[in-house]
């Protein structure tokens, strides 16, 4: 409840104001009102339930979902196919999507509760943006912020109260519908379709804003890796849609008594004496979803350095429990992002015109990732494939292109921060292929290094372990350490750490060795794209090395690249550039492979790419 159904159960505190309210307003009339109700009904059927939770959350990889882990899942079948790279561009842009959300939906969360505030008061009005604004430092700066993503906050605290927060929008739907019986027939999807038909402009241009019912609709799918696929359908189907409903069916019969509530329907459903009460509920709501978002922030990232878009970055890892991590690089741009936005739009209703292009523009790409996945791994006969694929092709293109006409409205602010993300991943991942490529060339064969390197340098006791990120050749400060120390240990392993596409690796499958004889070994330890990378750990529970590793015997030398300009760069000079910038900036290997402080050597080189 806590961390799956934050985002999409705290929409109707703006989702059906902001359609009759916002940029492109609606006639507050019968037809308008049932219309949109059903228009939002049905799209959380045929998103959410269908979509969503009955067929896209098969596609788990080994348990874990999301566009990165069906992109790893994906590129598993399809390596070396003329079409690979184009799918692989499409879900690091659905990831740089993901990020353009995170940011939006803390802002649009919290500033739609707080404005509760001037609902009930409007005097109070000028605090809004401040007490946002403060919520959001606390939220990003607080110390609970740092134990932990997700499970142990979650369990504690967030989840029960979110069902308190359910609860409460059910009982105030069913009191707004009580006064109303009539309002339930909004259901009916004839109602959407006369809506078409009778003002197919209007309608159309709702769509962009009746989409913000079903945001968050995404995390279905993510989340499933730590909590598997059955306790979402449940919760979803037994506490977070029937709530949803009633709400937003609560707030239609509002609208049709008194069209004035139009300003906040949400709030304005509160019974005498429980306005403030609300308030401070749906608040902590809206925080939680916030924490939720910045959460599935840290999850995505740690996936998306695993799998090589996104430098190394320091992850503390809070718990032993599977997800705890927390990320201070993504923390504090969130906050930064989050802030600027609150303090540019001021309004919630300005923040939800840029709300929506970058979720159903992820949500079309995931189309195309399920389609890759019904044809070529579950092997669907077309007869069945292509009808479902058809309707959830027209549903999120349709909502996309209403977005689209939301741009001159804020709707720029998604995309121009997903272009800039998804040019900072491509061009890491470009520039670490070059690196790989430049490296491969110039590499002298292990073998033939150790059958001259083993006389021609003294042999020193200890274990030294070379890291290599390339599972053949030399790596240089093996190079640079005879050439210049003119030593060698008595066992050196040379390292080369491999992410799978798989979230976990059996300890079984961790290790690959090869014994090239006279103390020289080449090991690959292999972990899934949701492990921690902590080779010391991994060494000392392997022996194919000769004698167990002990760590007070063993030194790790790392290879350390400084970028100097190329005649024939491969790619734009600007780009060259920004990588050598992310080059800089990344996290030290000595942190992210948590080897001991103590026992690490680095030695630089030059490079061309």
């Amino acid at each position: 409840m806590g961390v799956v159904f934050g985002d999409i159960g705290t929409s109707p505190l703006y989702a059906l104001r902001d359609t009759f309210a916002g940029h492109h307003p609606l006639p507050l009339d019968r037809l308008h009102i049932y219309g949109i109700v059903s228009l939002m009904f049905w799209s959380m059927m045929l998103i959410v339930t269908l979509k969503y939770v009955t067929v896209i959350m098969r596609a788990d990889n080994k348990g874990s979902g999301g566009s990165l882990a069906l992109l790893a899942l994906i590129n598993q079948h399809t390596t070396g196919r003329r079409w690979g790279k184009g799918i692989i561009l499409l879900g690091v842009l659905a990831t740089a999507l993901f990020y353009s959300d995170s940011m939006l939906t803390p802002a649009v969360s919290i500033m739609s509760a707080v404005e509760g505030i001037s609902v009930y008061n409007p005097s109070l009005h000028g605090l809004v943006v401040p007490i946002v604004v403060a919520l959001v430092i606390t939220l990003f700066a607080t110390k609970s912020q740092t134990r932990g993503t997700r499970l142990s906050w979650a369990s504690r605290w967030a989840g029960p109260f979110m069902l308190l927060y359910f609860a409460t929008i059910s009982l105030l739907g069913l009191r707004s519908i009580a006064a109303d019986p009539q309002v339930i027939r909004a259901l009916s999807p004839q109602w959407a379709l006369a809506m078409f038909m009778a003002d197919p402009w209007h309608g159309f241009i709702a769509m962009g804003t009746a989409v913000l019912a079903v945001t968050g609709a995404e995390a279905l799918y993510a989340d499933m890796g730590q909590f598997g696929r059955s306790p979402i359908r449940v919760s979803w189907l037994v506490f977070v849609l029937p709530a949803l409903v009633l709400n937003y069916l609560g707030q239609a019969g509002l609208l049709l008594r008194d069209p004035q509530a139009i300003h906040s329907p949400f709030f304005l459903l509160a019974p005498q004496g429980f306005e403030w009460p609300l308030l401070v509920i749906a608040t902590t709501a809206a925080v939680i979803a916030a924490k939720a978002v910045i959460s599935g922030a840290f999850l995505v990232t740690q996936q998306a350095i695993q799998l090589g878009f996104i430098p190394r970055m320091t992850i503390r890892h809070t718990s032993t429990s599977l997800g705890q991590i927390y990320i201070p690089a993504i923390n504090w741009a969130l906050m930064i992002a989050v802030i600027l936005l609150v303090l540019v739009f001021e309004r919630s209703r300005n923040l939800t015109a840029a709300y929506g292009i970058a979720v159903t523009g992820a949500m079309l790409i995931d189309n195309i990732l399920l389609a890759v996945v019904l044809f070529k791994l579950w092997r669907w006969k077309p007869v069945f494939a292509l009808p479902l694929l058809g309707l959830f092709f027209a549903i999120d293109a349709t909502y996309l292109g209403a977005n689209l006409a939301k741009i001159p409205d804020g709707g720029w602010v998604p995309l121009l921060m997903g272009m800039a993300i998804f040019t900072l991943l491509t061009t890491w991942s470009r520039g670490r292929a070059l690196m790989r490529q430049n490296m491969a060339e110039g590499a002298l064969p292990l073998e033939v290094f150790t059958r001259s390197a083993h006389t021609s340098a003294a042999r020193v006791p200890g274990t030294a372990v070379f890291m290599a990120s390339a599972a053949a050749g030399v790596p240089s400060a093996l190079l640079h350490n005879i050439k210049h120390n003119k030593v060698l240990h008595e066992r050196v392993v040379v390292l080369t750490v491999q992410i799978s596409d798989v979230p976990t690796v059996e300890p079984a499958e961790r290790a690959q060795v090869k014994d090239f004889g006279q103390g020289f070994y080449r090991l690959i330890l292999r972990f899934g794209f949701m492990e921690e990378t902590d080779v010391p750990a991994a060494l000392c529970g392997i022996s194919v090395c000769g004698e167990p590793f002990d760590m007070m015997r063993t030194s790790f030398f790392l290879s350390r690249q400084t970028l100097i300009p190329a005649d024939v760069p491969g790619m734009a000079l600007w780009r060259e550039m920004l990588f050598a910038w992310m080059l800089r900036n990344a996290a030290d290997a000595m942190g992210f492979f948590r080897l001991p402080t103590n026992r690490v050597v680095e030695l630089g080189s030059q490079l061309k790419i």
